[in-house]
């Protein structure tokens, strides 16, 4: 049965986790949309002996859960504080979607861009810095942005690792006070009252780019 005393109470505990939440993905938001740009540009302009096994290990890192890869990492390195490493997992698991989604605007850029700067006699550098990366970024935010509410929504998973998270203080408080219909009610609600919005501007961008 519900309680909205037991809500009231349970609250501040579910928003001490959302902190957590929005640490995790902020920093590991930055982690995938820095790293899988850089992953793009590589396997775009190196030799096939760097961009396959590039693409090999991108394959193997999407090809398996992120909670397993959360898991593995924590035997791996049991050094590491347990929030940093699941940014870094986060982050890396990202960016190999990301590093796609920037693939994509790249290949977008019309060729006759690329043809341009050519014939101008610009060093490759800064034909990649001045004439293709704002275009294919321009192209690509709302695909990034995507990634970032999706990866807000599986910080969840930093639970495995022991990461107190919204969802981990919401299960700790629905174990203490036999609550958990409040307690993970709380924390969906929180989840939608961030991603919602967040998916709407998405989409309002896009359409304005678009345009």
């Amino acid at each position: 049965m519900w309680s909205w005393e037991t809500a009231r109470e349970g609250l501040p505990v579910v928003l001490s986790g959302f902190r957590t939440t929005l640490y995790a993905t902020v920093l590991g938001s930055a982690v995938a949309i820095s790293l899988g740009l850089v992953l793009a540009v590589i396997q775009r302009t190196s030799t096939r002996w760097i961009a396959l096994p590039l693409r090999w290990a991108a394959d193997f890192i999407r090809s398996t859960p992120v909670m397993i890869q959360l898991f593995a990492a924590w035997v791996l390195v049991p050094g590491l504080n347990a929030l940093t490493l699941g940014i870094v997992v986060l982050g890396v698991h990202y960016a190999t979607y990301t590093s796609e989604v920037y693939r994509a605007g790249i290949d977008a850029v019309p060729k006759g861009q690329w043809e341009a700067a050519v014939s101008l006699s610009l060093p490759r550098r800064r034909v990649w810095r001045a004439v293709v990366l704002p275009q294919a970024v321009r192209n690509v935010v709302p695909a990034l942005g995507n990634y970032v509410i999706s990866m807000f929504k599986e910080t969840p998973f930093l639970s495995v690792i022991a990461v107190q998270e919204m969802v981990h203080r919401a299960n700790e408080f629905g174990s203490v006070h036999f609550a958990y219909l409040e307690a993970f009610t709380l924390a969906a609600l929180v989840f939608l009252l961030a991603s919602y919005p967040t998916s709407v501007l998405m989409r309002r961008l896009e359409n304005r780019l678009a345009r």
